[in-house]
């Protein structure tokens, strides 16, 4: 017995001789990482790591490794060590955030803080990580690679544009900045080219009506920008890409601190002077612009981590486009066709926790938005000042209720030098700009049936001064058969009142005469939609999919008219009903390898039933609407070289495009894709240089986009080279003129 008890001993001896530690910390973005899985590949050797992302092995056999570190919502890392006998090795791994993380904090759907697999109403994240894929200079252009979501160019000379989320126009879109409904009317056209990418922080994203909680626009869908916070900043970045079509973009931000406050300082200077016209119908194939914005924000610290931050956001663009030969002094003349739009816009956008027990939270936001412009020899003069403030009480009760209950007041003031803002006094109008007030309240709770089974009912009582009392209920269930299902069901209504010359650029581009026909009344909208998630461990990795069936009826929907008389947009409620119905599709694929795929498919049936003259109903497709759409991304890293290849792109079906009395041009347009591949290396100390090709396959649409080019402002209509009497019309328009072009860039974050 003596004698196993000694060989036992000289053998523990002899192993712990020949064993050491390791302890270290798992980091992502300066922060911690908790509960992540750490261990040796091929062994059953491992631990977690505590709430501040620390963890301890003790007595590893020496020799040469490879560590293997993990958690939910971050990419798989392998480091190669070395364990030396009774040594410790101190090491730190940092994590990279996937594109499309499970634990992300949301916000948009219910105003509360959730992490996205616990939320009840169905949300899209997106990170800058995700945009990084194809560089952009603006929100706008980075939104083709989302399924479902189709930047839509509405004008082929000035090159402005707007949102579909489901085949819905872009004013069915609400565009908010933290939550803050200040992107509406004017901005809707041209505020989203003035949002760089380097402020996001994320974006959330809705689709189908969020009326409920932010009133009236949000229809068909809402894009919910969350600015970056102080604090997560990098001290001092910057991110500079120029194409081969001479385009510049610069993005600089840095971060300082003054007593309890942080703040973040960021620049965007966007410049494009170099006329191109590859199409021959000498036209500006893109835009010229040169637009700059400032944003700060600040973030204060409180008592008991109370929330308060106030962000103001400034942007000035002259942009132009029209006849190669045209210049500033062209200006509103009828010799040289030239579209040149000045804005200038200010935001501010602030939220402050009271300090009460309860949760109680004020939030406000005031926009000024001014444009000048000028449309051939057609002036469009016009001012929109919106001004937003709420307050609303978040209440847990018996971890079985959160109740939310709030109120909100919304002020909305706009002039132009158009019919719009006139009194309807033919003979001697007088200017009458626009104001209403909306007042609101709202509550909604979201009951905790069960560990699988979640409800949310809400709704919004609102006051229009135009139009009365409008009441928007809402209905969310949430049903988890397991950790790896959900199946979400959203039912809604939603409302939403019109403003012509704010939303439509055609009706102010001075191509076509607007004719309101009768009274517009507010349209209505009845929305529900089904969504199944599933999320799948295999051996080689991690899927994610989701799929949803929507459907949403319309009333009393405002549609532009213009094929009765091509000279005229006539706009009128529609004497029927509308519907847009379809299904959406995504799946992801993280693979243990450095591989990522991400694939998505949206089919729209998108129509109107209006009475004819002879009293039937007859359906109509809605204009520019696709029936189908695709959107993918494949990512491959190589983790020696540091060296990541990302391709990415888009598909688009046909669509039915406006024409004029006996036109020539086809109905529907033709498939079309744009696909972009980008190459980025990483250095040490922050640096990153990229570059790759967009629009790789050169698409373009025909060069008869534009009819009747040679001839803009209408002086030789009756021409005998002109038997069908056409007259300029830039509305037969779906994508972009800008072919295929290099990009370079390089960028830098630096913390202290």
């Amino acid at each position: 017995m003596r004698f196993l008890l000694l060989f036992f001993l000289a053998n523990s001896t002899m192993f712990g001789q020949n064993t050491g530690n390791i302890k270290g910390r798992i980091m992502s973005e300066r922060s911690g990482v908790p509960f992540a899985n750490i261990g040796f590949s091929g062994t059953s050797l491992g631990t977690s790591s505590n709430e501040q992302g620390f963890f301890k092995m003790d007595n590893l056999p020496s020799g040469k490794h490879t560590l293997q570190a993990s958690a939910i919502g971050y990419k798989n890392i392998k480091k190669t060590i070395e364990i030396k006998p009774n040594e410790t090795v101190s090491i730190q791994l940092e994590l990279e955030k996937m594109e499309q993380q499970l634990n992300e904090v949301v916000i948009t759907g219910t105003l509360n803080e959730v992490s996205l697999i616990e939320s009840v109403a169905p949300i899209e994240v997106f990170t800058p990580v995700f945009f990084r894929k194809n560089p952009t200079p603006a929100l706008f252009e980075a939104l083709q690679i989302v399924n479902g979501v189709r930047p839509q160019i509405n004008c082929s000379v000035c090159n402005t544009g707007d949102v579909h989320i489901n085949g819905m126009e872009g004013p069915y879109t609400m565009i908010t900045i933290d939550g803050m409904p200040i992107v509406g009317g004017l901005a809707s056209v041209y505020g989203l080219n003035g949002i760089p990418n380097s402020m996001i922080e994320q974006l959330e994203i809705v689709k189908g009506p969020a009326s409920t909680l932010y009133g009236s626009e949000a229809v068909g869908g809402l894009i919910n920008v969350i600015t970056k916070t102080p604090e997560k900043n990098p001290d001092f970045s910057f991110d500079v890409f120029t194409t081969s079509w001479l385009e510049v973009n610069t993005d600089v931000s840095t971060k300082f601190s003054v007593k309890n406050a942080t703040s973040i300082l960021g620049i965007n200077y966007f410049n494009y002077a170099n006329p191109i016209d590859n199409n021959g119908d000498n036209f500006t194939d893109a835009t010229l612009q040169d637009r700059i914005a400032f944003f700060n924000k600040w973030s204060f610290k409180r008592k008991e981590n109370r929330e308060a931050s106030v962000a103001l956001r400034y942007i000035y663009e002259d942009r132009w486009g029209g006849e190669m030969q045209w210049e500033p002094k062209f200006r509103g003349g009828d010799s040289i066709y030239g579209e040149s739009i000045y804005t200038s816009r200010y935001e501010l956008v602030g939220k402050y926790q009271l300090p009460t027990k309860e949760n109680i939270f004020s939030s406000f936001s005031y926009s000024n938005h001014n444009q000048n412009s000028v449309y051939g020899n057609i002036p469009y003069l016009a001012q929109q000042n919106i001004a937003f403030g709420q307050v609303y009480w978040d209440k847990k009760i018996k971890e079985l209720h959160r109740l939310t209950i709030g109120t909100a007041l919304r002020y909305n003031y706009y002039d132009d030098n158009s019919v719009a803002t006139q009194t309807s006094d033919s003979l001697n109008p007088i200017n009458k700009p626009e104001q209403f007030w909306l007042p609101g309240f709202f509550a909604q709770d979201e009951f905790y049936l069960n560990e699988k089974n979640k409800l949310l009912l809400g709704i919004r009582l609102d006051h229009d001064s135009r139009h009365g009392y409008i009441t928007t209920p809402r209905l969310n269930y949430k049903w988890s058969p397991s950790d790896q299902q959900h199946i979400r069901l959203s039912f809604g209504t939603g409302y939403r009142v019109v403003n012509l010359f704010t939303e439509d650029h055609a009706a102010v581009t001075g191509a076509r005469t607007v004719e309101i026909k009768n009274k517009l009344n507010p349209e209505k909208s009845y929305n529900g939609n089904i969504g199944y998630q599933k999320f799948i461990n295999t051996n080689f990795g991690f899927i994610n999919v989701d799929a949803s069936v929507f459907y949403t009826f319309f009333n009393n929907k405002i549609i532009p008219d213009y094929e009765t008389d091509p000279d005229k947009i006539i706009y009128d409620n529609l004497d029927g009903f509308a519907v847009s119905q379809g299904m959406s599709f995504n799946a992801s694929f993280d693979f243990k390898s450095p591989i990522k795929i991400s694939l998505g498919a949206t089919v729209l049936d998108v129509y109107q039933m209006n009475r004819n003259e002879f009293g039937r109903m007859v359906r109509e497709d809605q204009l520019l609407t696709e029936k189908i759409s695709g959107t993918f991304g494949v990512s491959y890293k190589f983790l020696k070289s540091n060296i990541k290849i990302d391709y990415s792109g888009n598909l688009y079906g046909p669509m039915k495009l406006p024409l004029v009395e006996n036109d020539f041009r086809p109905e529907y347009s033709a498939w079309y894709s744009i696909q972009n591949i980008q190459i980025t290396k990483t250095f040490n100390k922050g640096w990153e240089i990229y570059g790759g090709i967009k629009n790789l396959l050169n698409f373009t649409p025909p060069k008869y986009s534009i009819l009747r080019p040679n001839d803009p402002f209408d002086k030789n209509v009756n021409s005998p080279d002109n038997p069908n009497g056409y007259t300029f019309d830039p509305t037969y328009v779906y994508a972009s003129n800008q072919g295929i072009r290099a990009f370079i860039g390089i960028r830098y974050q630096f913390f202290k």
